[in-house]
């Protein structure tokens, strides 16, 4: 009985006509979720970024900023059914290059930025609205097959997306992005950078000197090569020295300059080339191939053997961990760091009461071991830490390293004497001495990553030109510096080996800094 009474009452018209509309405000709707999920995406160009936007369905709505390798951040930006997706992912060659060229085209770029962004959010909207109708029409259109229903289905299609796009609008909320929600590895920032909107600030005017200090590295060359007192031979190896990029992008760019303008035959990386040491970061190195000379690294603390695996796929580097090279008549042996604490407060503490328990030392002793071994005389070793250092002292005439972040030049204590060792010859004719080791400390060539920008002063970029003879001996080393918050300066020092002082001969300083050192570099102690 009841069931014909459900029956009849379904047969009415209006409950017919109920029907039908129920399933074209259902294809209306499925629709909209099928155009927008699969056409609402847009790609805009953004400074050297190609940036992914995309629209999705959501209850929550808000903004999602993917930034590999480095995480993602979450802007609770505005309300309604629209959920915004910006991926930051890929870098335009052609764009990089261009700014890195033309120095103008750095301001330009960040004056268009928000322009670019207003202007892509809006095309965005447009598809999302064309594409959410136009799927809906073309549903409706293969289910009813009927005008009215079709054109019904369209117009519940614009109410239903116009709408949504017009509630996010609505809401806005722009301090949003200074309280993100943080993903990924930046889930580590704020621990590791101190406070954000600081650094935001520290970072605008940092860039605001980025095209100064661009131009001036162009420059450098031209000056260079006017220095006297050390005029390289035509036997001269010429190796680049840095360290501790922390994954700080800007450094290819000055590393590929100094490589071309000084005629570089292979770099030197005594690690810590990124921050975490994560396999979302192993991409970074892959810049390594474009340099075009061999590449030789040692890890460092904050690098795993997942990055060093990632720098020895790079068909140039050469990954040294207590082994031998032979670039250009130089022979460079060095180990990496024993040691991986990324998280330098979780680091474990030494043992004063044994300092032969280092893990540190036991890795110089080890590499000391390595190069009395070898058949061919070792020129360099490469550690990341100095406090490996003193087990390679009388061993090896140079050892290069970083870790400090700062420049710091010095002789390395003379070690206790070993029977076993043989002493170097001097130059004495019928006498024996100790072999004299320097130790070169660079500073970071990355500026010390984001905790470069902590402090007032960023951390300036640092690297070293180091000139050997064909006897595989030291002759002189440009310290090369860029930046510093105030100054806009790219400062360059020669440093010729075999005067008492060493003195610096005619350093260069642009943009009417005074000549000598920068309050960032202390003078070489002896």
């Amino acid at each position: 009985m009841a069931t014909a009474a459900a029956r009849r009452l379904w047969a009415r018209p209006w409950a017919r006509r109920l029907r039908v509309w129920a399933g074209v405000v259902a294809v209306s709707l499925t629709g909209v979720v099928v155009g927008t999920m699969l056409f609402a995406q847009s790609e805009i160009a953004v400074g050297p970024f190609r940036a992914d936007m995309s629209i999705s369905p959501s209850i929550e709505g808000g903004t999602e900023v993917d930034i590999p390798p480095l995480g993602s951040l979450h802007l609770d930006s505005h309300d309604g059914p629209i959920h915004l997706k910006v991926d930051l992912g890929s870098l335009d060659q052609g764009r990089t290059e261009a700014l890195i060229d033309d120095p103008t085209a750095i301001s330009a770029a960040g004056q268009s930025a928000v322009d670019d962004v207003t202007k892509g959010v809006l095309q965005l909207g447009l598809r999302a609205l064309g594409a959410a109708i136009v799927c809906s029409l073309i549903l409706s259109a293969l289910i009813f097959r009927n005008i009215r229903r079709v054109a019904s289905a369209g117009v519940l299609a614009l109410v239903v997306t116009g709408g949504s796009l017009g509630l996010a609008v609505a809401t806005i909320r722009p301090d949003s992005i200074s309280e993100p929600r943080y993903e990924g590895l930046l889930v580590n920032a704020p621990a590791v950078v101190g406070d954000a909107r600081r650094i935001a600030d520290n970072y605008g005017r940092y860039a605001d000197q980025l095209q100064e200090l661009v131009s001036n590295v162009s420059r450098i060359y031209t000056t260079v090569s006017a220095l006297p007192v050390f005029d390289p031979a035509g036997g001269t190896t010429r190796i680049l020295h840095v360290s501790d990029l922390h994954l700080n992008p800007t450094s290819w760019g000055v590393i590929r300059t100094v490589v071309k303008q000084w005629d570089i035959d292979a770099v030197v990386d005594t690690g810590d080339i990124v921050d975490w040491g994560s396999s979302a970061e192993t991409s970074y190195v892959n810049s390594i191939g474009q340099l075009g000379v061999p590449y030789v690294y040692v890890r460092g603390n904050h690098d795993s053997t997942a990055i060093q695996a990632a720098v020895a796929r790079q068909t140039n580097a050469k990954v040294l961990d207590n082994d031998v090279v032979t670039i250009n008549g130089l022979t460079i042996a060095g180990i990496g760091d024993p040691e991986f604490t990324p998280d330098k407060s979780e680091a474990p503490a030494a043992n004063a009461d044994d300092p032969g328990s280092s893990p540190l030392l036991r890795s110089g002793e080890e590499l000391a071991t390595t190069i009395r071994a070898s058949k061919t005389k070792v020129g360099v070793a490469l550690v990341h830490d100095p406090a490996m250092a003193p087990p390679l002292s009388g061993v090896v005439p140079l050892v290069l390293a970083g870790h400090l972040h700062k420049r710091e030049v010095r002789t390395l204590d003379q070690p206790s004497p070993d029977p076993s060792a043989s002493p170097a010859p001097s130059a004495s004719a019928g006498t024996q001495a100790p072999l004299e080791t320097r130790l070169l400390v660079e500073g970071s060539t990355g500026g010390a990553g984001l905790r470069g920008l902590e402090n007032e002063e960023p951390t300036p970029l640092t690297m070293s030109v180091l000139y050997f003879d064909e006897s595989q001996s030291l002759k002189a080393y440009d310290d090369i510096q860029l930046g510093g918050t105030g100054e806009q300066n790219v400062t360059m020092q020669r440093k010729v080996i075999g005067t008492d002082p060493e003195p610096t001969t005619n350093p260069s300083v642009f943009n009417g800094v005074t000549p000598g050192l920068t309050p960032n570099s202390a003078p070489p102690s002896r």
